[in-house]
């Protein structure tokens, strides 16, 4: 009988069924995967066809209480909503979220159901989640300083002032932010005499030489005349919009003959003829070209802290958050509001 189970004790044979059965496993291991990957597509398909159009407030809610997506990928889903402008779908999964009893990171979902509220331009929502949120985490410098640019949004600077109280407390820096809202909050006050407001506005920028674009910006505004007379001609670089736009009637020939920057520009816009060149590119194409061309300048307005550009200046980034921090950059454009004045007049 043995001699039918020879082949059994023979090596190759062994080595044979070995490798037979590692190929079988392979190939079944391989095509379970296959089908396994096929039904998780399957099943994901089915889950998005539920986005393809919007789903309801209540098919959502039903659709987080199932728990078929983790919390950090609702999360996810509420920021694409939020970054793609549909923050009303965005705020609807922060809350349906924060109703979960297993919720274990409620400050920070309710930080961002926050911000989310703020971007939407929902002020008093918005308010309303930071002081629950700082009401039990009151050590929480985001809370704070988004509620103090809430406050600043709503024109309660008497409030956003306080915020910075905790703010000092943690170690930030509210320098700068407590002189600007003051500052805001003056310009604001309808019950201060123009005259009172100028002075006050002045004495600020004075004690700290910050914020020069917006107080000057007001002061050539309402009061040319004391805006000259406190005019640091260092600072001519940093307003050149402001100087390049005030009024002939408003200009001061004394201060502006004993500044070289100021006779270029005013040479440059055609004014008085107090320079033969400039330094500046622009000005000395404006000097060298001075009645043969129709051309101005023209300013865009850059953050110097995250270097977003803007086309209309600002006090206060809208991005970065970061105050004092613009700088004109300006180019040669075609004066088209001259071409419109001569075309007016060809018709009287």
């Amino acid at each position: 009988m043995n001699i039918f189970f020879l082949e059994f004790r023979d090596p190759l044979f062994s080595i044979i069924i070995f490798f037979a059965l590692i190929f079988i496993i392979t190939f079944l291991s391989y095509w379970w995967g296959r089908y396994k990957r096929k039904e998780d597509y399957k099943h994901l398909d089915r889950f998005l066809k539920q986005f393809r159009s919007l789903p309801t407030k209540d098919e959502l809610k039903e659709l987080v209480s199932r728990g078929e997506l983790s919390q950090k990928s609702w999360m996810l889903l509420a920021a694409s909503y939020s970054k793609s402008g549909n923050f009303e779908k965005s705020i609807e999964i922060y809350n349906e979220i924060l109703k979960q009893a297993d919720t274990h990171n409620q400050k920070e979902i309710m930080y961002l159901l926050g911000k989310t509220y703020f971007k939407a331009g929902f002020l008093e929502r918005a308010k309303q989640i930071f002081l629950e949120i700082l009401k039990k985490h009151p050590r929480t410098p985001q809370a704070l300083e988004t509620l103090l640019l809430i406050y600043e949004y709503m024109k309660d600077y008497k409030s956003a002032l306080e915020v910075l109280d905790p703010l000092d407390e943690l170690k930030k820096d509210i320098t700068c932010d407590t002189l600007y809202l003051k500052s805001l909050e003056l310009l604001n006050n309808v019950e201060v005499p123009s005259e009172e407001k100028t002075q006050k506005l002045l004495d600020l920028y004075l004690r700290s030489r910050r914020l020069s674009y917006m107080v000057f910006e007001y002061l050539f505004r309402v009061n040319p005349s004391l805006a000259w007379e406190n005019f640091d001609a260092s600072e001519s670089e940093n307003l050149v919009d402001l100087l390049w736009n005030i009024p002939k009637d408003d200009l001061n020939l004394d201060v502006i003959s004993e500044n070289s920057y100021l006779r270029e520009l005013y040479t440059a816009r055609g004014d008085f003829d107090l320079s033969l060149k400039s330094s500046v590119f622009e000005f000395d194409a404006l000097i060298n070209l001075r009645g043969k061309t129709n051309a101005t300048l023209s300013f865009e307005y850059i953050c110097t802290n995250c270097k977003q550009l803007y086309p209309f200046p600002f006090h206060r980034c809208t991005s970065c958050q970061s105050i004092d921090t613009i700088s004109v950059e300006f180019h040669l454009v075609k004066d088209y509001n001259k071409d419109f004045c001569e075309e007016s007049n060809s018709f009287q």
